[in-house]
């Protein structure tokens, strides 16, 4: 499979840290990297949340979309998550990629420069048109939602 190629540009905070970068070649993230600066790690409390700079932007070409996710180790280990998970980062934007960061945890979070603190997946977003109908196709699940299938076979 060929490469997508994604331009980015990376701000001065964000310089000496890694690109982002699939981590094994069966990946579909690209992992993230915090651009805090090395002498004033931030911190998130209990409860808290906070905005994170990655330090970089990117130049997606259309048609495509970034998803900012969790990283599992994060979530398990520490009960840090994205609090808009995912997020979107949008085509036509051209600004710093940063990450939303809560923590569900009973300890303070710390991050370092450099450290890694969520993944990106950059997926093809079709154009959509709306068509507005008087009726739907029927289908075995109809209008059930929320919890409607059920939690066991």
């Amino acid at each position: 499979m060929s490469a997508i190629e994604v331009p980015f540009t990376v701000f001065e905070h964000g310089k000496g840290l890694p690109a982002p970068f699939q981590a094994t070649a069966g990946a579909a993230g690209l992992d993230l990297s915090a651009a805090v600066p090395a002498h004033e790690p931030m911190i998130i409390a209990p409860g808290d949340h906070d905005i994170v700079p990655t330090g970089f932007a990117l130049g997606l070409p259309d048609g495509y979309e970034a998803q900012i996710r969790p990283r599992s180790g994060l979530a398990a280990k520490h009960a840090v998550t994205t609090l808009n998970a995912p997020g979107t980062i949008d085509a036509d934007y051209r600004g710093e990629v940063h990450v939303i960061l809560i923590n569900h945890g009973k300890q303070d979070f710390v991050i370092n420069r450099g450290d890694r603190i969520a993944q990106m997946v950059i997926a093809p977003v079709p154009r959509i048109a709306m068509i507005e109908t008087n009726s739907l196709d029927k289908t075995d699940r109809g209008a059930g939602g929320f919890g409607s299938t059920g939690v066991s076979t």
